[in-house]
């Protein structure tokens, strides 16, 4: 995400002393980039499950066709009427092109929101964040097999750990819903699949895109296709008394917080490093495996926490590796001794909830919840 940027500056960034320019200008420190962005994708998930399961809106293929929808008509307006997306002539989009790369990659990324949509009427959201560590693993595996990549057997042992964790999670989890678990692997393989497509499609300098550019590509030939599956699916067995019942503002409410995660990738890009982008998605995770547990009483049993513990150690590894784990920790320590005093004490404070949390959340198999949990329909 940082690649016109020198080590140095990505040094700056990681341990949060620099930004480029325009976050001097702005004076905004790149900690509220990722914030906004943690929070805006823990939104989504949670939004997500809330109108799929807890509302009783059992319609996920629409859910996703409307995602898509606004998602068009929004970069469309975008397109139109501003400059943010001015960098999409300097692609050079034909139709044929477009047909032969676009489309492919517009029906993988379809699928991937449809099976991930659906999964949230029968797994926990807590579960399924724990699945999609896997993502790293199907993604490697897709590499190889489409001969992007070498095989490497030592890389191979590295993402072992993270499939042993999830292994461990999964033999733990109260709700385990078969059909549900198949769906979203599909999603996940689905998913990665996309994203061999789009290395593939970026592997050349000339189709550099950034996401929301991305979008305006890809949203109108998903809209379509999950339109089309939609209309055969779902719509039939589907009311105006559905919509009404969620609310048209819900709709809006819940498809304008999904688009401006992308918007929030954007402002991200470029605001810090990646070795600081892989340690912010892995907090994302675990909060939204804590606000599962808080918000829909997912129950979580201590073999999910040690299996989902042993993943994220491996996720963590492979995608930094030693060194750069051994530089985040540089870092934070020199945030600590720049600012010893407050940091020390939030770093004190993180640690003592979670601690407690976990003591918690481990004491039973199912803890108790702060909502009621609402029944997921039956496959």
């Amino acid at each position: 995400m940082a690649n016109d940027r020198t080590s140095q500056d990505e040094r700056k960034l990681e341990s949060g002393n620099a930004a480029n320019s325009e976050s001097k200008d702005l004076n905004i420190h790149p900690a509220v980039y990722i914030g906004l962005w943690i929070t805006l994708s823990g939104s989504v998930i949670l939004f997500n499950k809330w109108v799929l399961s807890a509302a009783n809106f059992n319609f996920p293929l629409f859910l996703t066709t409307w995602h898509m929808a606004f998602s068009t008509a929004m970069t469309q307006i975008l397109a139109r009427f501003t400059h943010i997306l001015d960098s999409r002539h300097k692609v050079p989009m034909t139709p044929r092109t477009y047909a032969r790369a676009i489309l492919p990659i517009g029906i993988m990324f379809s699928l991937s929101l449809i099976c991930g949509n659906l999964a949230y009427l029968y797994l926990s959201v807590s579960f399924i964040q724990m699945l999609k560590a896997t993502n790293v693993v199907v993604t490697l595996v897709a590499t190889w097999s489409f001969g992007m990549a070498p095989v490497n057997f030592k890389v191979l042992g590295n993402v072992a750990l993270i499939v042993v964790g999830i292994m461990i999670a999964s033999f733990g989890e109260i709700k385990f819903d078969m059909f549900g678990f198949l769906v979203q692997i599909g999603g996940i393989i689905f998913e990665a699949l996309r994203l061999v497509m789009v290395q593939r499609l970026l592997s050349s300098a000339e189709f550099k895109m950034d996401a929301l550019v991305s979008l305006y590509y890809y949203a109108p030939a998903c809209a379509f296709f999950n339109g089309v599956v939609t209309l055969f699916t779902e719509i039939p067995r589907m009311t105006m008394t559905d919509i009404y019942t969620l609310g048209i503002s819900t709709l809006i409410a819940n498809a304008l917080v999904a688009f401006l995660l992308n918007v929030s990738v954007v402002l991200l890009i470029g605001k810090t490093s990646a070795v600081v982008l892989t340690m912010a998605g892995i907090l994302k995770d675990i909060l939204l495996v804590v606000a599962s547990i808080l918000i829909f009483g997912d129950p979580v049993t201590s073999q999910q926490f040690l299996g989902y513990g042993i993943a994220l150690v491996g996720l963590a590894y492979y995608k930094l590796g030693a060194a750069g784990i051994n530089s985040f920790i540089s870092d934070l320590r020199l945030q600590l001794a720049n600012n010893s005093g407050k940091s020390k004490l939030i770093i004190a404070a993180v640690i003592a909830g979670g601690f407690f949390f976990f003591m918690y959340a481990g004491s039973g198999s199912s803890p108790a919840p702060v909502a009621a949990p609402v029944a997921a329909p039956a496959p």
